[in-house]
């Protein structure tokens, strides 16, 4: 092989092999894992709020059922979430749609 080549090689697997590299790569996905968490639990919270606020009041506007059901409900579900929300939801689902 070509020393021209046998420098850049070796400085690429050096930095591969190294635990720093690798604890590097661990931090980044701890973080977006941790980001994940705080969406979710943000999710959580404003679905629970709101879908009590429209079971305590009986009804729900069609904007209302959108915004909860389908822009902060479904990405919550694909990202994870479960549990208490989705009862809310179902609760909210029974509610008459008011125009």
């Amino acid at each position: 092989m070509p020393p021209e080549f046998e420098i850049p090689l070796t400085i690429i697997c050096s930095v591969l092999a190294s635990s720093g590299f690798w604890l590097l790569i661990q931090k980044k996905m701890e973080a977006k894992d941790a980001k994940t968490r705080m969406l979710v639990g943000l999710g959580h919270d404003k679905i629970i709020q709101l879908g009590l606020l429209y079971i305590a009041r009986g009804y729900i506007t069609a904007d209302e059922y959108e915004n909860l059901v389908d822009y902060l409900y479904a990405p919550y579900e694909a990202l994870g979430g479960n549990g208490s929300a989705k009862k809310v939801i179902d609760e909210v689902k029974k509610l008459e749609i008011m125009t």
